[in-house]
């Protein structure tokens, strides 16, 4: 009886180390740098509208940062001020792609002798966000379903989709309540 009870657990054992090995293997540093993103693309859009300032976002093929519109000086200029819109690189196997309102971004990060901080996207002080679709993925796929995709909808809303999650068909209608 002893021998069927420890075989018994041995098997159950076993059985849960195969099902957590097996199961489906999730691309964390990919999830995790799409979810920073989306995360910092809120909260810049929330400090846009508590600061009534133009916020943006500038992206190369290694990296990105958060700009704001100096109307004193009239012209972009890195957010500075706050070191969670410091500018951040992409981990080296992952490869951003950019659309902006509709048009492919060719992404290039050679330096430039003129800093320009010209955004791709803008956020506006009112809250708004222009169209933009930021896709995430690792160097060498060409496989949608294994990308994430931080993108704006009709209603400016800012969405995530993970890889292997399905896209929204009735999203839901951004109101002043809830953003």
């Amino acid at each position: 009886m002893e021998i069927m009870v420890v075989v018994a657990i041995i098997g159950l054992v076993t059985a849960v180390t195969l099902i957590q090995f097996s199961g489906n293997k999730r691309d964390t540093q990919l999830d995790e740098e799409a979810e920073r993103m989306e995360a910092l693309f809120s909260y810049v859009r929330e400090q846009a509208e508590l600061q009534t300032r133009d916020y943006g976002l500038r992206i190369d093929d290694r990296k990105y940062s958060f700009v704001v519109f100096d109307v004193i000086g009239d012209e972009w200029r890195a957010a500075d001020e706050d070191d969670s819109l410091r500018e951040r690189e992409f981990p080296d196997t992952i490869v951003p792609q950019v659309v902006v309102e509709g048009r492919k971004i060719v992404l290039d990060s050679r330096e430039k002798k003129i800093k320009d901080f010209s955004p791709h996207v803008l956020i506006f002080a009112n809250g708004d966000i222009s169209s933009f679709e930021v896709t995430l993925r690792r160097q060498g796929t060409e496989n949608l379903k294994d990308s994430a995709r931080l993108y704006t909808d009709e209603q400016s809303n800012v969405l995530l989709l993970l890889p292997g999650q399905e896209e929204q068909k009735n999203p839901p209608i951004r109101s002043a309540a809830v953003r």
